[in-house]
């Protein structure tokens, strides 16, 4: 089979894939993008049948098209996104190349660029952008229990009530998906509990602006790093049915039943820290903070936006607050089915370069990696804040696009002599 030569190799075909196939094709940079399945595949198959964007759409986006499925303040249903970046790549005429996997990276020795083997055959470049983002395989906790009665399924796996037994169904993680799937089983009548963890609580709009806004001209989105100790604290926030604020206490209102984070299972019993009452207050008070710095931003600027003390209203303490469980017979309880909302893990086995730690996480600057022509986009905090959401991913890959520019143009640079004329100082 014969050997290609390309000059930037970029894998993953989503929505950094793409947005740094836009950035590549601006500089002139000569370019192929493998994608293993479709083109923006993880919002197809890799969601739950009902899940729409967490951002409204005039936010979720590429600067260069808008969605014509919903309006400006709608939230977009997971295979729209996927149709729109078809679209987008399209628009862009990105030279992505689907169905092919890659299968192992390494530099050459004693020459420049990677030598990378692939399900149709062997792709030689001078770089590569590592565009597979952060939802890679999804993490279920080793203290998951060994118990041929439960059905356990991640929640990249869930799809909708029905694919769920009869019974109760524990949901580990409140996150926004935990969240979110949670509410759709008690809606379809399911008993739930609720595993709820630390978290963040923003309100989904404050004095008629959406909390992307807010986060915008706050400058809290161009945040370079996450506050210390709060690393891996999850957002609860929802677009579904139109947008609304998720409340832990309206949930429990509603017959939710909250419980603290997940301990530890023996037999049929599984154990909760008792930290519930903890992660409600300080995801409420993470809510009300975020009120105080709107209503100072609206004072300071003389904005005329509507007051809305109401929203400063919190619900009391439910029963499951004020007692709650720390341990439960789940079988007695007639749980049949647990859904762990727990988060993903990268995987860059494939990858043989020294671009990682010794966790196996990506060491760099910006998407710029340690291993020289290696970059990483679509990962979380990459350069700030809103680096995983659409919108965040295509500025990181218009700087990475721009930096792979300026090393080729030391690459290109010949002295007078090599080209017989003088040569003034590269152009940056």
């Amino acid at each position: 089979m014969k050997k290609e030569f390309i000059d930037t190799l970029v894998i993953g075909a989503g929505q950094a894939g793409i947005a740094a196939s836009e950035h590549l094709r601006h500089h002139g940079i000569p370019h192929l993008v493998l994608e293993r399945d479709r083109i923006a595949e993880r919002w197809r198959t890799g969601r739950w049948d009902s899940l729409v964007a967490n951002g409204p759409a005039w936010h979720d986006r590429f600067p260069g098209l808008a969605f014509d499925t919903v309006g400006p303040d709608g939230f977009v249903a997971k295979d729209d996104v996927a149709d729109y970046f078809e679209k987008y790549a399209q628009k862009i005429e990105a030279p992505i190349r689907t169905g092919v996997e890659v299968k192992r990276a390494v530099r050459n020795e004693g020459r420049q660029g990677f030598t990378v083997e692939t399900s149709q055959g062997t792709i030689e470049a001078n770089r590569l952008i590592v565009a597979t983002g952060p939802f890679q395989t999804p993490v279920i906790p080793a203290i998951a229990p060994e118990n041929d009665r439960l059905m356990q399924i991640h929640s990249a796996d869930y799809k909708n009530p029905n694919q769920l037994p009869e019974g109760a169904v524990l949901v580990v993680g409140a996150g926004s998906s935990g969240v979110q799937i949670a509410e759709e089983l008690l809606s379809a009548g399911k008993k739930v509990y609720l595993s709820v963890g630390p978290h963040d609580r923003p309100p989904r709009s404050y004095r008629n602006r959406d909390f992307c806004w807010w986060l915008g001209v706050l400058g809290l989105w161009d945040m370079p790093a996450a506050e210390p100790g709060k690393e891996h604290v999850t957002i609860a926030v929802s677009g579904a049915h139109g947008g609304y604020t998720i409340d832990f206490r309206q949930l429990a209102a509603k017959g939710m039943n909250l419980v603290g984070v997940t301990k530890s299972f023996e037999g049929e019993k599984v154990h909760f820290h008792a930290d519930l009452v903890t992660n409600i207050n300080n995801g409420d008070a993470n809510y009300l903070a975020l009120l105080d710095a709107a209503d100072e931003y609206v004072e300071r600027n003389g904005l005329d936006l509507p007051e809305e003390p109401e929203a400063r209203h919190i619900l009391p303490d439910p029963e499951c607050m004020k007692n709650p469980i720390l341990a439960l017979d789940m079988q007695e309880a007639g749980i049949t089915s647990i859904i762990w909302a727990t988060g993903y893990a990268v995987d860059y086995r494939w990858l043989e370069v020294d671009a990682f730690d010794e966790k196996g996480r990506p060491v760099h600057q910006r998407g710029v990696s340690i291993e020289p022509d290696v970059y990483f986009l679509g990962l979380p905090w990459l350069s700030r804040r809103g680096s995983s959401f659409i919108w965040g991913v295509w500025h990181d890959a218009k700087h990475v696009a721009d930096q792979i520019a300026i090393r080729r143009k030391y690459e290109f640079y010949e002295t007078s002599t090599q080209n017989k004329e003088l040569v003034t100082s590269p152009s940056f």
